[in-house]
This record gives structure tokens, sequence and C-alpha cells, in this order.
């Protein structure tokens, strides 16, 4: 059996080309997509290819991409055009396979191993083709990565741009591939890279060379994962949207308009996320067993913290508490607190699974669940009728709705 051929097709610029679309007089001036100036999400969240040129970068904040280019064009975000793109683009892609997977809002991967020869046979032909009709049709360039696995075909995506067709083959992969940071190959994060330079590993193939053992010690199960990678041994498939992998979790999180220093103020913060979390559990059907908080402050600095709760659980109260409980441990008054988020863990579709009840105490616990999902799942009905903002928990010393006593 041959080798697969994937591409992984990658937008150029996204938000910013969508929005240059209706500015296109601003093409060739450093433009940048962000958030509200005036409030805390004030970071680009998108730059054109000139504002790149200067040194703009994704996530920085407003200030700073203001201090390299004082004259930056900055527009405001308009996400619903974004997916109405992202929708286009993709549906062109399934003319080409029924294989297509979606990676965020602006990549997915191809296999086209089964169709290329209904248009030509040759994959480069093919991602060429793409390229050109998505700058025809609908006025946005793409990067195309085309190799025998997804993780090399990302490489190949990411190895030149914009608008061009890199191939990663089984004669020139290691030329390619090898020499580029380790940073760049796909899950290698921060954490993980900085890991890596403390001993020495700069290059992907310096990572192919290590021992697997000594990457295993490092990383866990992470480091094999990626010693494989790097040594281009990725067999994963391309999944279609409607077959991706189980949820393995559920998150909320939130940047305050202003830092929290009180107690309370973080109390009501992980109120509204643990509702969050626990009403979209509640729609997909599903059960959390466990509960993360991650802690931003001031100076950017991220703690987390995480637990395993005694039984699986979609309800709001169940969810905040194990987050107030994680919080205590990871935070002490005044410090301010820049961000919030909340994350439920070990997903499952069964309330069943690894519940531990005490057998005298199990009627209790039961009436009890049985009478906040009630409560929690007339307040959904309340919410899908009239509105997110309808119906809210009160915390203790306020309206005690919400809460059995």
């Amino acid at each position: 059996m041959g080798d697969r051929v994937i591409l992984h097709c990658d937008l150029n610029c996204f938000f910013a080309s969508v929005e240059l679309l209706s500015h296109p007089d601003l093409r060739d001036i450093p433009t940048a997509v962000c958030g509200d100036p005036a409030s805390r999400h004030g970071i680009i969240l998108a730059k054109n290819e000139p504002a790149k040129r200067l040194g703009i970068q994704t996530a920085e904040t407003i200030w700073q991409a203001k201090k390299k280019c004082p004259g930056l064009v900055l527009l405001p975000p308009h996400h619903g055009l974004y997916r109405e793109y992202s929708r286009r683009v993709n549906t062109i892609y399934e003319q080409y396979t029924d294989l297509v997977e979606p990676f965020g809002i602006d990549e997915s991967w191809l296999d086209i191993t089964g169709s290329m020869h209904l248009f030509g046979g040759d994959p480069k032909t093919i991602a060429d083709a793409l390229r050109r009709r998505l700058r025809q049709e609908l006025g946005l360039t793409i990067s195309v990565g085309v190799s025998f696995n997804k993780v090399f075909a990302k490489l190949g995506s990411d190895y030149k741009k914009p608008d061009a067709t890199t191939v990663i083959s089984r004669e020139n992969w290691q030329n390619i591939v090898w020499p580029l940071p380790v940073g760049d190959l796909l899950f290698v994060g921060r954490a993980a890279g900085r890991v890596l330079h403390q001993y020495g590993v700069e290059t992907i193939g310096q990572l192919a060379a290590c021992s697997p053992q000594m990457l295993e010690t490092l990383l866990g199960k992470l480091g094999l994962q990626l010693h494989e990678y790097a040594n281009g041994l990725d067999g994963s498939p391309v999944r279609p949207a409607g077959q991706q992998e189980p949820v393995k979790s559920v998150g909320n999180g939130t940047t305050f308009p202003k830092n929290l220093t009180r107690w309370e103020e973080v109390q009501r913060g992980l109120a509204v996320l643990s509702d969050s979390v626990a009403m979209r559990l509640r729609q997909q059907g599903l059960y959390c067993g466990g509960v993360s908080v991650s802690l931003r402050n001031a100076q950017f600095r991220t703690v987390s913290r995480q637990m395993r709760l005694p039984a699986p659980t979609h309800l709001m109260k169940d969810i905040w508490q194990a987050a107030m409980e994680l919080t205590r441990r990871l935070w002490k008054a005044p410090e301010p607190v820049r961000m919030l988020t909340v994350t439920a863990l070990y997903i499952t579709d069964s309330a069943d699974s690894f519940q531990q009840l005490d057998l005298l105490e199990a009627p209790v616990v039961t009436q009890q669940q049985e009478k906040q999902e009630k409560l929690e799942r007339t307040m959904d009905a309340i919410r899908g009728k009239y509105g997110r903002a309808s119906i809210s928990f009160g915390l203790p010393g306020e309206e005690r709705a919400g809460w059995d006593d």
C-alpha cells in the first residue's frame, strides 16, 4: 500500500484578509484586527503582510504594536464574517475530497489519497489549483503543505508564506524538516520547548536523535509522541468534522475589565464561568469527573490546579464549589487577578462512571442532585426562551435563587 497524500491548507492572515476585502485601499498599509483598545481585550488578533514585515505579532497588546508602528491602522473584528468565509473555504475543499478536517477556523487537513486521480493525479498541481481557486473566487490566499502525514503537511504550510505550496516528500523530508526549530513541530508548546532547550534540543533533527526513554522522562507520553513526529512516524487519520475525537474537556475563561482583588469578586467570576461550563456540558449530554482552574495575575503569570470530583456531574453548583476550593489553594487576596478559566475534565457521557457513593448517604445525595438537576435544567429552558442573561445564580449572601437549602 502506498503513502497517503495529505494537504494542509492555511489561510494567510485570515481575519485581516477578510477585513481587507471591504478595505482594499488598506492592502499595502500596515493594518491589524484587534479587540477594543479601551478594554483589557486590546490585543492584536491578526495583521496583514505589511504589518507582519514591521514585526507586529498576533496576541501582543495594542500599545506594543503601536510602539513598533505608530501609523498602524486598527480594525474591529467581525467573527460572524470569519465563520462564514471559513465555511465557504471548506466547501471548496470538500469538492476535492470528503476527508476534510478543520483545525481551527483558518486551517484544514485534506486527505486526497483516494480522489487525486480525479484531478490529474499530481498533488502539487492540485494544491496550486486550490490556491488559485481561493484567490479568484474568494479573494483569499492560502499556503499549502503537501506530505505523507498530517504533521509534515502542517510544517509544509508554515514553511513558505504567503500563497505558496511546499512539498515534503519521502525523498526530501529530512533535509527540510530536521533543520527547523523544534518549536515549529506540532504540539511543541512553550513549556515543552523550554524543557527541550534546557537539554540542548534546538532543532527537530536533534529531537529525532534523542533517546525515546529520555524524552518520556522529560515530557511523559508527549515526549514519545514528539519523537515519532520528528522521525516522520505519524499515522493519525484525517477526520471529517462529524467524526472528531471525543471531547476531552469543556472550559471557559475571561479577562476582566479591571483586576479582581477581593474574594467576593473572584467568587462571582468563578460562578459565572462554572455556570457557562455546566450549561455546555448539559447541552452536549456530558458529565465531568474533574475540574481545573487557571488564574493569571497582573504580570501575566499563569498558575493552575486541578482536582477529581467524587462523582461525575454537569451541575453548576458542583463545578463552582470545586473551582472555589482550587482557587483558595492558588490565590491570596489582594493579589490582582487579571484572568480566570474554569475547565471541566475527565469527560464522560454517563453519570455512573467512576461514581463512588456511600450507601448510607446515597438517598440524600440523590435527592439533592435531582433537585439541583431540575433547577438547572429549568434555568436552561428559561435561557433558551428569553436569552442567556434572563436568569442567573445568586451567591451566598445575595439572593438565594438557584441554591438548595
